[in-house]
């Protein structure tokens, strides 16, 4: 049957471990009533290659058919014989196979016989070596916009693919994308990396303030936040130096593959990967605190001496993925956001440094979120059985529900879109390398959908925006309330203390009595020596009015001997409940502090008041 099949030397075994011609000729001969009614011309070819494969003197592994060969009829081979186990034209370049030589071919045209189609992908995705409707296999080549690689010298010959054509390099910007397209894109990202950056920003700004007002369970929120303004940095760091770049080869106008360099490009890589998984895990890490405070009834001490766990597990975590990632030449130019990644090129890179982990962290995240909010119910249930307010439970449980879900659905959608692009990456490609002869070249044909990318960037930083729900509450201003004053007391000492001592070197010249010691505390029914002069009084109540900065103007009229500044509310009233005068003396004013429970003393001559900022008296 394979006599003048158009060679003469065969590799034996072959791969159904036939040792023999004449072995492998009595199992080939159960098809030959297939060859006999010329269902295809191509059939005997097939079968031939599959039995006595060819042997080339030079080329010293097996030549099997390729799978486009066997995939032309529609008989249902044996298992071992099953297409899927043959190899793709033009797949791989170090695997070959062969193909029926159509210029020797039959002139009788075969009989109709129903194809066996590969499994169906999106419109306009032919596969190498599959049958268009004009006629004729699709042709595979590097066609533009992509880039080919044709010099031994290149540092990425032999080791791209793109569209199943190797060394065919992707271009620096999407080739599907229109130029108003790729400029909308850079404006979005723009846009809420700035907003992000803004957002992340003001939340760290108020815990660097104010950290005692976050304690854990929530301060992995903060950290949260500062993984989202470095991510939002590393945006931005594209949004500065363009996107040619960060993300692209200068030398060979095509994106980064496999690289470790250069310094932007890694720089950026890092800041937007190492710190997004970062951000993944102390979300984790949150759910964690939150389950162990409400199932668990772990108190904030409890929880916080677990700190340095949790800062472990965040950053070596992360550390670790990132050196991998570099030292296996797994970052990547992305031609959308022109920032450099891990998997914007290679779908495996994709699966084990991003999807995959970004899907185990959501999992567990939501366990642990879950399992608190069950606790909390059970809680509230409890509380209300016993007649006691759950308004503050509730309140609590209301922003964590409006948290989870401001976490939730972005990193749930992200990674639905991460699902997407890698499913159908590659059948983009061969939409733009392979092509049917006589194909329009305005023919639909598969490509990304645009409005799914925007989105898979929006859902990238739009979780460092919404992180600072947890800050919106009235606490916030009284703490900015309250570090702006204490700003405002910094600057005013310093004008105050000089202004003190000019005074009181011009007193010492005149030979007045500088300010004594501090007198003593006064007892029980005692009086004061001194009461506050009238006209100090009258001073000070119009000191009340004025903005801190314009206090050391007036101190130096009112002789002040300490770097300290006063606020006399125009009520005469004490507003703050940590400090208040309790004695008026011509040369100190005794204080005594309601927190610590003991007495301070200030060289003075100023009137009760509350006091704002003061040098060189501690205690408070």
């Amino acid at each position: 049957m394979c006599r003048g099949i158009g060679y003469n030397l065969t590799h034996m075994p072959n791969q159904f471990n036939h040792d023999t011609q004449d072995e492998a000729g009595l199992e080939v001969h159960q098809f030959w009533p297939l060859v006999e009614i010329h269902c295809s011309p191509d059939l005997r070819f097939f079968l031939c290659s599959m039995y006595t494969p060819i042997c080339l003197p030079d080329y010293h592994k097996p030549l099997p058919p390729c799978r486009s060969v066997c995939e032309r009829y529609g008989f249902a081979w044996p298992e071992r014989m099953s297409c899927d186990r043959l190899p793709v034209l033009g797949r791989d370049a170090e695997v070959l196979c062969m193909d029926y030589n159509r210029s020797e071919a039959t002139t009788a045209p075969p009989r109709p016989f129903p194809a066996r189609p590969t499994p169906p992908g999106p419109p306009g995705a032919p596969s190498a070596g599959a049958e268009c409707a004009a006629g004729g296999p699709s042709v595979c080549k590097c066609r533009e916009p992509f880039v080919p690689i044709v010099k031994e010298s290149h540092p990425l010959y032999n080791k791209v693919r793109t569209g199943q054509v190797p060394n065919c390099a992707v271009p620096c910007y999407q080739p599907s994308f229109s130029p108003d397209e790729r400029t909308f894109a850079t404006f979005w990202i723009g846009l809420w990396s700035v907003l992000c950056f803004v957002s992340t920003s003001t939340t760290v700004a108020t815990f660097l303030i104010d950290m005692e007002r976050f304690r854990y369970p929530e301060r992995p929120i903060i950290f949260l936040s500062a993984c989202y303004l470095c991510v939002s940095l590393g945006f931005l760091v594209r949004l500065v130096v363009g996107h040619a770049s960060v993300a692209c080869s200068r030398e060979h106008s095509h994106i980064h593959y496999e690289t470790t360099g250069p310094a932007l490009c890694t720089v950026v890589f890092l800041l937007v990967y190492f710190f997004g998984m970062a951000s993944s895990i102390w979300w984790v890490i949150l759910s964690l605190t939150w389950f162990l405070a409400a199932g668990m009834k772990w108190g904030n001490e409890a929880i916080a001496g677990y700190a340095q766990y949790f800062h472990l597990a965040a950053w070596l975590i992360p550390s670790v993925k990132s050196i991998t990632a570099l030292a296996l030449s797994s970052v990547d130019g992305d031609p959308v956001a022109g920032i450099c990644y891990v998997g914007n090129q290679n779908l495996n890179s994709l699966r084990g440094f991003v999807l995959g982990p970004l899907v185990l962290y959501l999992l567990v995240g939501t366990l642990f979120l879950l399992a608190g909010f069950v606790s909390l119910f059970r809680i509230r249930s409890v509380i209300k059985q016993g007649g006691t307010k759950t308004d503050k439970l509730e309140k609590l449980m209301l922003r964590i529900g409006v948290f989870t879900l401001l976490y939730t659905v972005p990193a749930s959608v992200l990674v639905a879109c991460y699902l997407y692009e890698q499913h159908h990456r590659e059948s983009w490609e061969a939409a733009l390398t392979c092509a049917c002869p006589g194909a329009d070249a305005g023919a639909p044909r598969a490509k990304p959908e645009y409005w799914v990318l925007m989105l898979k960037y929006f859902m990238c930083l739009v979780v460092g925006i919404t992180s600072g729900v947890w800050i919106w509450s009235s606490k916030t201003v009284e703490s900015w309330r309250r570090f702006s004053g204490r700003c405002c007391r910094a600057r005013g000492p310093k004008d105050a203390g000089a202004a003190g001592r000019a005074d009181g070197g011009e007193r010492g010249a005149h030979g007045q009595d500088r300010a004594g010691p501090p007198r003593r505390p006064p007892q029980a029914g005692e009086q004061n020596e001194v009461g506050p002069p009238q006209s100090s009084r009258v001073v000070l109540a119009l000191l009340s009015r004025l903005p801190c900065v314009l206090w050391s103007a007036c101190l130096q009229e009112l002789h002040s001997c300490s770097c300290f500044c006063i606020l006399v509310p125009a009520s005469d009233r004490i507003v703050s409940n940590q400090l208040e005068v309790a004695h008026y003396g011509v040369s100190g004013v005794n204080i005594w502090n309601l927190r610590h429970g003991h007495w301070l003393s200030l060289s003075s001559r100023l009137v009760r008041g509350q006091l704002c900022a003061r040098q060189g008296v501690g205690g408070s």
